[in-house]
């Protein structure tokens, strides 16, 4: 049993501050409250990672769903420091992305993700995604306590996230056969390779965890959701609408009983 109280410490957010950077974070935010709230976990929320040492002294878990902020040098040394010692960070979504930099490029305006301080304790980047698209998405671990209860396989309408897995100790948890980077010319973030497509060259990893220290990480790159008035979508793909009409209201992760599941099982896990 870990030596902090079972409290979480939950942080949702866009970038620039109060900006939903094409995400719905107070559905998110919401969400999660609730769920937390079904197991008779406290929990104290944040924006961004400003004053996370604050709250991690007195968390068991912390939960990130985040557009932007990104833990600094010194948070993320406040944060590692705390996993080692038990801490368990549960990271969905937009918690592998981080500061985006412009290219100096006369021919591509797009900016690319920089890797920073966090993606390394995170063991994981996000490169970048084409638009929504329906997906299968399979579940692996079948023993782990993160995917008790789910079933095989379940379909979603997500951001298809492209988030390199890079520590090879890691437990995968869900992948989606996506292939390559199929994004229009202009879409979405610069990146040098595609380092998170698998070696079958259609793989790519959508959830994991892994141990650091007495605690752990776990990362689920699924849970995209928009709202009219939060929505950066340009346009879809045409598995969601014949016609790449974004839908003005996106949850579909949030409202599968997979998902729900799996956030549910991670609270636990991060409970320890």
């Amino acid at each position: 049993m870990s030596q902090f109280p079972a409290r979480a410490h939950v942080i949702c957010g866009g970038f620039p501050p109060g900006q939903p950077a094409g995400h719905d974070h107070d559905y998110a935010r919401l969400r999660l409250l609730q769920l937390l709230d079904e197991q008779g976990i406290q929990a104290s929320t944040a924006n961004d990672f400003i004053d996370v040492e604050r709250w991690l002294p007195i968390s068991r878990l912390l939960i990130t769903y985040v557009a932007g902020p990104y833990p600094g040098p010194d948070q993320d040394r406040a944060i590692r420091a705390w996993i080692n010692g038990g801490g368990h960070w549960l990271g969905l979504h937009g918690t592998t992305g981080g500061r985006a930099v412009r290219i100096d490029s006369a021919t591509d305006r797009r900016r690319a993700m920089a890797r920073l301080e966090h993606h390394e304790t995170l063991g994981g980047f996000f490169l970048n995604h084409p638009p929504v698209r329906k997906f299968q998405v399979k579940v692996h671990s079948s023993n782990d306590r993160l995917t008790d209860g789910l079933p095989e396989t379940f379909e979603t309408v997500d951001e298809p996230y492209m988030v390199e897995c890079s520590d090879p100790n890691a437990r995968v948890l869900l992948t989606a056969e996506l292939g390559p980077d199929n994004s229009p010319r202009g879409f979405g973030f610069q990146y040098e390779k595609d380092t998170a497509l698998l070696a079958d060259g259609k793989t790519r990893v959508m959830g994991y965890t892994r141990d650091v220290g007495e605690g752990g990480v776990t990362y689920i790159a699924l849970g995209h959701c928009h709202t009219p008035s939060t929505n950066s979508q340009p346009f879809v793909d045409t598995s969601v609408d014949p016609e790449g009409k974004t839908p003005p209201v996106l949850r579909t992760s949030w409202e599968t009983q997979a998902y729900t599941q799996l956030l549910r099982n991670s609270m636990v896990w991060g409970m320890g």
